[in-house]
């Protein structure tokens, strides 16, 4: 890894023949290192991303990328109010296969910092509902993943067994998303077109004089399949302020079936990103990955003041969270998030700070982690029986209440502090 920019702009000529480049410059900070990145400018005005893969897990993810990318036909970028790259080329750099795409302008914005009202949260919720809203015979058609509701919900199950199976997940927590598999309510959902997981910064903005920040691009079209839909609200848990206006905002904008337990559904795939981590940690044998993982469920079940997660209550009627006592994620932990998945259409030097070319190991999971510790300050309301799902539960708080929160709040800025100054293999 480590190439220069340089040798990745000649490299464009290679998956576009005729291709006269005049200028370059790095793309992005690097991430994760799972990327050499760079922009080539050409004579005829167009900027253009180039990235490269060497290890065979970025290799696949530049691969359905560009299946993604391809996918997407003219028809089907016109209904979009927004524009997604162009596929241009792919070629090799060495022993490693490269993607070249279109590069977009805009700015971006990380989830905790997306504000509420007009502007940034509306546009953002009106975008998802847009790629949701799109046929599903684009993915199909493509030969691209598609799941029905109950492969859905099989998907889910098998990653809560995987994870208890570990013995490091809270017993809590296993009956929590075990009621929540087996409840029928949360799963009678349509299947729509997905990103698999889309991230505040997957949006690229641009101001409107009257309307604020509004979506202009979107990136990250390597999860595009057919699933559930809730699987790209999950990371307004980390956007505890905006939240509220951007699922309005889905739901004002989707033509599709209201979808009742859609945020319900969303609440409980941001717990499971523990639960993920806390596997991926057991199947590489990396001991600190799982200890972190099970740091971070031990402070999730210590805020939980019920099991139930079929009945989550809407978050704006006001129910308490159970996990409102842990404050907003501090800023050296967010300065750790990994967006580099995110980084292939704006200008870098104007929102990253460069990472050194000898990042270890241990520093680009200590990153990934603290992505995934984010979803820690999340709110996580009152919970109670099936009959009451869009009732919120009034339930008051007492002294042990507080006393549990203090807990939670010390036990997860805990890990989140072993993260930042993890460096060890």
């Amino acid at each position: 890894m480590g190439r220069s920019p340089f040798t990745l702009a000649a490299a464009v000529t290679a998956a576009l023949p005729g291709a006269e480049v005049t200028g370059t410059r790095t793309l992005s900070a690097d991430g994760d290192a799972r990327f050499d990145s760079a922009v080539a400018s050409l004579a005829d005005g167009r900027e253009l991303a180039i990235r490269v893969a060497d290890d065979d897990e970025a290799a696949r993810e530049l691969a359905a990328e560009s299946l993604a990318l391809r996918a997407l036909t003219a028809g089907a970028r016109a209904i979009l109010p927004f524009r997604a790259p162009e596929y241009v080329g792919e070629t090799r750099v060495g022993e490693g296969s490269a993607l070249v795409t279109e590069l977009l302008p805009g700015f971006q914005v990380e989830a905790a910092h997306v504000p509420a009202g007009r502007g940034t949260a509306e546009s953002m919720g009106a975008a998802i509902a847009a790629v949701h809203g799109l046929p599903v015979s684009i993915v199909r058609s493509a030969g691209l993943v598609s799941r029905s509701a109950e492969e859905s919900r099989e998907d889910v199950r098998r990653l809560v067994d995987e994870a208890a199976s570990t013995g490091r997940v809270p017993a809590r927590l296993t009956a929590r998303w075990r009621d929540a598999v087996e409840d029928d309510e949360l799963w009678r959902f349509e299947s729509t077109v997905t990103l698999n997981g889309v991230q505040s910064t997957s949006f690229l903005l641009e101001d409107h004089d009257e309307r604020g920040p509004q979506v202009t691009g979107l990136l990250n079209w390597h999860g595009l399949s057919v699933g559930d839909p809730a699987v790209d609200l999950a990371w307004l848990s980390a956007a505890p302020d905006a939240a509220p206006d951007v699922q309005a905002a889905y739901a004002r904008s989707s033509e599709r079936s209201p979808d009742a337990a859609i945020d319900v559904r969303a609440r409980m795939l941001a717990e499971l990103e523990f639960a993920r981590w806390l596997v991926h940690g057991d199947s590489l044998r990396r001991s600190d990955i799982v200890d972190d993982a099970a740091a971070l469920l031990e402070a999730l079940a210590e805020g939980l003041r019920a099991d139930d997660l079929a009945v989550v209550a809407a978050r704006n009627e006001g129910v308490d969270s159970a996990l409102d006592a842990l404050d907003r994620v501090p800023a050296e932990a967010a300065a750790l998030i990994d967006t580099s998945m995110q980084t292939d259409a704006y200008n870098p030097d104007e929102l990253w700070v460069q990472e050194t070319e000898d990042e270890s190991p241990s520093d680009r999971n200590a990153s990934e982690a603290a992505r995934r510790a984010a979803m820690v300050d999340v709110e996580t309301e009152d919970l109670t029986g099936v009959g009451d799902i869009f009732t919120a539960s009034a339930s008051a708080e007492d002294d042990t209440d507080d006393e549990g929160d203090d807990e939670a709040q010390r036990a997860a800025r805990a890990a989140l502090q072993r993260w930042k100054s993890s460096d060890s293999e």
